[in-house]
């Protein structure tokens, strides 16, 4: 038998092997014999094939049907019939039983099978590649969100220092997109449909040539796909609606996003004046082919970049939303390459688990260093009480926008004399009787607190506890 090749679509590059059984090249063909197979089967099951023709469809012819592969489809294609399908069937003739051969691709049109054959791809590639690696990456962020949940840490916004979060925080908002967006996948992954309703979806054959009368309650097309775990869609053309796998690619998408936010996110922690967060670097890695100290952001780049070859990629689905009359050919080559979205996906995810020598994975060796946090949070931990001063002011009393004076004459201060907000804001009270007053008034507990700025975290902690029990009981449903 010769190599497959199992090339997917896209830059060979980026390769993930764990999809090669579902979108490598040469197997493309195989869910489409699933469909042509599960045809028959029915067709023998109402009494359209004999008996003694249908026992001839042996596990073995089954295989044998499996294994055409897309180069032995397109040899035909391009030297014989100028349609692929036409090939398949040319291809699988050659294999079935006499008696059997004359009933391959009845009463199918070719979209039957391809539009039916790619909602199974991309639902297995769902269930058997993406939903495991989304789980264990799930899995590895509920332990990163619980372990740092109350490590302090400067938020930012604006790329400026803003007010206290804690590193967990920050974990359980990524966290917390990623469970919306599986949740968002997982949904349109059941909702991938199949046809068997003929050129123009009106199941003419199957209506006019009296095989619909011989399924009873159950329609042909049900008894079909049912073989194959699908549902049909409610109406179709000769195409599938192009609705639900567009919105399962969207998904896809959606998530790639995410994680491409999580890569920003690390690269920019990892910056040199900020450095809070470092990538594992392994042994005989290397970080610039000339500077010798470096140690570049390698993975959470390739990550965000995958994004951007990601997004461009849905230029493509939308484009096939739309097809003239029941259907044309424009949108059949642009299809092919709709996996590339899952395989850049893939990659993304394979990147964050993709495990060192001991078995550690990438995303469970990122390191937060707490001094740099704390070297960060310091060099404004003197101003980044602003909020609570000015809005404490304001309830204790104070008559006038205590965030003007917070913000015209208590920051000025505090930054030229370099002293601490709270008493940038006492010394201008001495010679302010309403500022005195309004102070006096705020509660011992909270004007404390001022002092402590690394305590202003509000419910950071509890939050991203929340965040990682929730997505902790989503990985655990089956």
């Amino acid at each position: 038998m010769k190599k497959k090749n199992l090339m997917l679509p896209g830059n060979p590059r980026y390769q993930p092997k764990s999809l090669q059984p579902i979108f490598g090249y040469d197997n493309l063909f195989s869910p489409v014999g699933e469909v042509e197979i599960a045809t028959m089967q029915t067709l023998g099951e109402i009494g359209i094939i004999a008996k003694k023709d249908i026992a001839l469809l042996t596990p073995e012819v089954i295989k044998n049907l499996l294994r055409i592969t897309t180069t032995e489809v397109e040899e035909i294609e391009r030297s014989v019939t100028k349609h692929d399908i036409r090939a398949w069937v040319r291809n699988a003739q050659e294999i079935a039983p006499s008696p059997l051969k004359k009933w391959i691709h009845v009463p199918l049109t070719s979209y039957d099978a391809l539009d039916t054959a790619r909602s199974l791809q991309f639902f297995r590639a769902y269930n058997q590649v993406l939903k495991p690696l989304i789980r264990e990456t799930m899995r590895i962020f509920i332990e990163l969100t619980r372990k740092l949940a109350g490590e302090v840490q400067i938020g930012r916004t604006h790329g400026q220092h803003a007010l206290p979060i804690t590193v967990g925080f920050w974990f359980a908002t990524i966290l917390n997109r990623i469970c919306y967006n599986t949740e968002k996948l997982e949904q349109h992954a059941r909702e991938l449909a199949g046809k068997i309703s003929g050129a123009v979806g009106a199941h003419n054959a199957q209506y006019g040539l009296g095989i619909e009368e011989r399924c009873g309650e159950t329609t042909f097309e049900e008894r079909v796909l049912a073989k194959l775990n699908l549902k049909p869609a409610p109406i179709s053309t000769q195409i599938l609606p192009p609705e639900p796998l567009a919105y399962f690619l969207h998904s896809c998408i959606m998530l790639s996003a995410v994680l491409a936010q999580f890569g920003r996110d690390g690269r920019n922690f990892m910056r040199s004046e900020i450095a809070e967060l470092a990538e594992g670097f392994e042994d005989h890695q290397v970080g610039s082919s000339s500077m010798a100290h470096k140690r570049n952001p390698l993975n959470f780049e390739n990550i965000e970049g995958m994004w951007f070859r990601t997004k461009n990629e849905f230029g493509k689905v939308l484009d096939t939303l739309l097809s003239e009359h029941q259907r044309d050919l424009v949108g059949s080559s642009v299809a092919r390459d709709f996996p590339i979205i899952v395989v850049n996906l893939t990659c993304q995810l394979e990147t964050l688990l993709r495990k060192d020598k001991n078995g550690v994975p990438f995303l469970s060796r990122i390191s937060i260093d707490q001094d740099a946090c704390r070297r960060n949070f310091n060099k404004s931990a003197s101003l980044i009480l602003a909020e609570p001063i000015y809005i404490a002011l304001q309830m204790a009393g104070y008559e006038h926008d205590a965030h003007e004076l917070v913000n015209r004459l208590g920051v000025p201060l505090a930054k030229k004399a370099h002293i601490p907000l709270i008493v940038a804001i006492g010394k201008i009270a001495e010679e302010n009787t309403e500022v005195k007053t309004a102070l006096g008034n705020i509660p011992s507990e909270i004007y404390a607190l001022f002092r402590n700025p690394s305590h202003y975290t509000g419910n950071a902690r509890e939050k991203a506890l929340e965040i990682a029990a929730i997505a902790e009981t989503y990985i655990t449903k089956p």
